[in-house]
């Protein structure tokens, strides 16, 4: 297991229509993880945060440092999949 903290960083918008479904498949995969800790950040609020993750376009998911998921609805096992790369 790995000792590091891990990260998900949820960037969402506020008039995004695909956001409130993404936030419920990473909320509902993280239930299943200890420790890892949710950001969740709004575009319009805190673009230079997006860009520095390269985020155009909403929802995007980054793990940690990685940007995994650009402006789509991943799949509760993509998620999960990605996100147990992290935790190895």
């Amino acid at each position: 297991m790995n000792e590091n903290k891990v990260v998900v960083t949820f960037f969402k918008s506020r008039n995004c229509p695909k956001c409130p479904k993404a936030e419920e498949v990473v909320k509902e995969v993280l239930k299943e993880f200890n420790g890892v800790e949710l950001r969740e950040v709004f575009i319009e609020d805190n673009p230079e945060e997006a860009l520095m993750y390269q985020v155009v376009s909403t929802p995007s998911i980054a793990i940690n440092d990685e940007t995994i998921f650009f402006g789509e609805i991943p799949t509760r096992e993509e998620f999960k999949r990605e996100l147990e790369r992290f935790l190895e």
